[in-house]
């Protein structure tokens, strides 16, 4: 019988307690999945996975898919629901670990604009006294998350401006986002200004248009 000091653990009983990098991924999921569903009524829907094997780079089995682990892939996006029995079923049976998609449209939107640009932004936005919400990161985007809106609400507020510039992106209805603390085939999105627990208020997309203008004139090379 193998006998361990008095107040230590051994090797295989530690192993039994510490979850493993793999599961504690499958927990983050779970936990991101159900607080964006439950604690916010935000539909979510899982993605396909980031992979490393023969078929390419996603789960998706296209060898050259250009947005691993970043789309959705089955179910499909018109699936993403906020009921927490679903949610549960999707990311502890059907797919564990799997990236948490948002769907933009109904309940919430967003804006994002080259992660470059986002630092300078968020400044602007609090030395200006425009408040704003929830934003994430990628490995090349800032997100802003917005009050939902239609495609012809932002089109008149384009419309009036004398100049958009075109790094600028749009996730409205239809669209989609992937939620922290996901991993894609670019690296890990993660929260830059988490969602704060009891605050349902969301900016509308109007009130950041001028900020998010500005930022990407003055801290992109080319505006």
């Amino acid at each position: 019988m193998r006998r361990t000091h008095p107040g230590t653990t051994s090797r295989s009983t530690a192993r039994l307690w510490w979850p493993t990098p793999r599961r504690r991924a499958r927990i983050a999921a779970l936990a991101a999945a159900l607080d964006a569903a439950v604690g916010r009524g935000w539909p979510v829907v899982p993605g396909a996975r980031a992979v490393r094997g023969e078929n390419g780079p996603c789960a998706c089995a296209d060898p050259l898919c250009p947005a691993p682990g970043e789309h959705p892939q089955d179910p499909p996006l018109e699936a993403a629901t906020a009921d927490p029995r679903m949610v549960r079923w999707w990311w502890e049976e059907r797919a564990p670990g799997a990236p948490v998609l948002l769907a933009t449209g109904r309940v919430v939107c967003a804006v994002s604009l080259p992660r470059p640009a986002g630092p300078w932004l968020l400044s602007h936005l609090a030395e200006t006294g425009v408040p704003h919400g929830p934003v994430l990161a990628t490995t090349e985007r800032y997100v802003l998350l917005t009050a939902p809106y239609t495609l012809d609400e932002l089109g008149g507020m384009l419309a009036d401006r004398p100049w958009v510039p075109g790094a600028l992106r749009y996730h409205g209805p239809g669209g989609y986002l992937v939620l922290p603390p996901s991993r894609t085939g670019a690296g890990q999105v993660h929260w830059v200004r988490r969602p704060l627990a009891g605050e349902p208020w969301l900016p509308q997309v109007g009130t950041l248009l001028g900020g998010l203008i500005t930022a990407s004139a003055v801290a992109l090379p080319h505006g």
